[in-house]
């Protein structure tokens, strides 16, 4: 009996033993499957931006620094255990971009129009079944403005004829490029109308102030950028050609269609970076210029109220008028040549985001409404009823105020400078075509019809003010010249 009891204590130790081991080998074991199970999987996001190009900050720059993809990206069911590794890549300008996108280092990139037509047309072409497909619009301008040519500010050059024979830049491929191709195509140019040569926007910058060439255009900020800076002066805007000009975003079909959720929460992510924007027009330019380098007052002068450009990401026919008639350039002068924009166009993923955010997609995309100047001119007293026959003035360190026309504007500066504050930039806007213009770049016609208050115009063009000045009795002057007769008697 005795030895009986022995040996089932010994065999309670045993089985307890053998319990303990068994215990730990199914932990071990549920630990390893559940490893397995649950190994992360890496999405790798590649997103080609420009950051410099300010009418995309709200696709790139704004919502890496504000970290709104992030705030978006999906984490349930079948993203419960993802691991996103965003990989932001800047570059100067679109054909980068595609050259990263085909080697599928980029599943996501923003360009201009014309850049946008090439990037579609390089992957139909190609024998891979993986497309690039257009998903939404950055921003836009729908009669073309954002492109321009400069040149030196002591240039005798005013027109775009003027520089036959001339060393013109740009950098090839880009957006500029296109908008020189149609205005050469559109006054019957051949190709050898100037010396044409290609530089990207800092060499070109460069070559402007050195005088290394006669001409240099370029896409969204540098022909505003480079005035603003002192150096040069603006003789023509893309806004002569009359089509409209985009940046827009594009995505790999065979990221898109493994990971559209992600599509989703990145387009979302842009939603909320415009929002950001139109709210706080005066801030985001401030940080744009801290993230980018490109000055306030230039991105303010896109983006901010009245701005150059519309942030707006629908995808309207309108405004993918200047896919087709970049298309059309492009074959013309034999640069290209098949392009289907149907199959290019894709605003499933966009509508689906705007769905998620409770936005009406149909809505936004008819409208093509800008966020304008409004309020009371506090020096005349006034409501600004028309925005483009106003302006603003943006004190130093200070308040930005808006005025109910152009005198009052001017009128306004002197009133600043009398009290001894510095005035950082003044706004005016163009007669002929309702561009935001900087006031201290403008060609001005002066009627005084009414020596105590003078009819004041601001204009881009040189030309157009003395056509104005000229039809209606009055004198081409200078931005100076202008602010001496602002007077409110």
């Amino acid at each position: 009996m005795a030895s009986t009891i022995r040996w089932f204590q010994s065999f309670k130790q045993r089985l307890a033993a053998a319990s303990r081991l068994f215990a730990v080998a199914m932990t071990m074991s549920t630990l390893g499957l559940l490893g397995q199970a649950h190994a992360q999987e890496t999405i790798t996001i590649g997103i080609g931006t420009q950051s410099t190009t300010t009418n995309t900050v709200t696709g790139g720059v704004v919502i890496q620094q504000l970290k709104l993809l992030e705030k978006h990206l999906p984490r349930t069911g079948r993203y419960a255990n993802v691991n996103y590794k965003i990989d932001w890549q800047n570059f100067t300008s679109g054909p980068p971009v595609t050259n990263g996108m085909v080697a599928n280092n980029l599943q996501i990139g923003m360009m201009g129009d014309f850049p946008l037509v090439v990037n579609g047309a390089t992957f139909q072409a190609g024998k891979d079944p993986v497309r690039t497909q257009l998903i939404a619009t950055l921003a836009y301008n729908i009669n073309g403005s954002g492109n321009g040519l400069v040149v030196h500010r002591d240039s005798p050059y005013f027109e775009l004829a003027d520089l036959k024979g001339k060393r013109v830049s740009v950098p090839f491929g880009s957006a500029a490029h296109g908008m020189l191709l149609r205005a050469m195509r559109d006054r019957g140019w051949k190709e050898d109308f100037w010396e044409l040569s290609s530089q990207s926007p800092e060499i070109g910058a460069t070559s402007i102030q050195e005088k290394r060439v006669d001409g240099h255009a370029n896409f969204v900020p540098f022909a505003e950028l480079m005035p603003y800076r002192g150096f040069a002066r603006k003789i023509f805007d893309g806004v002569e050609t009359r089509f409209p000009t985009m940046h827009g975003v594009i995505v790999r079909t065979d990221f898109a269609e493994k990971y559209p959720e992600v599509v989703v929460a990145y387009l979302k992510a842009v939603l909320e970076a415009n929002e950001w924007v139109r709210r706080n027009p005066v801030l985001a330019a401030q940080r744009i210029e801290e993230w980018t380098k490109v000055e306030k007052e230039v991105a303010y002068m896109f983006l901010g109220p009245s701005g150059l450009h519309t942030l707006d990401p629908t995808l309207k026919p309108k405004v993918l008028t200047a896919l087709t008639a970049a298309h059309e350039t492009l074959v013309a002068q034999g640069r290209l040549k098949e392009f289907n924009l149907e199959q290019f166009v894709n605003d499933r993923y966009l509508r689906q985001a705007f769905k998620e955010m409770g936005m009406d997609y149909d809505k936004q995309q008819a409208s093509f409404a800008n966020t304008e100047i409004a309020g009371k001119d506090p020096l005349c007293g006034l409501p600004i009823k028309d925005p483009r026959m106003g302006g603003e003035v943006w004190l130093e360190g200070g308040a930005l105020t808006a005025y109910s026309s152009t005198l009052c504007t001017l009128a306004a500066i002197r009133e600043a400078e009398a009290k001894k504050q510095e005035v950082g930039v003044a706004f005016v806007f163009d007669r002929s075509f309702g561009l935001k213009l900087f006031a201290s770049a403008a060609f001005y016609s002066v009627v005084a019809k009414n020596p105590k208050q003078p009819e004041i115009v601001p204009f881009l063009l040189r030309r157009d003010a003395e056509q104005h000045a000229a039809k209606n009795g009055g004198k081409l002057v200078s931005y100076k010249e202008a602010l001496s007769v602002a007077t409110l008697k």
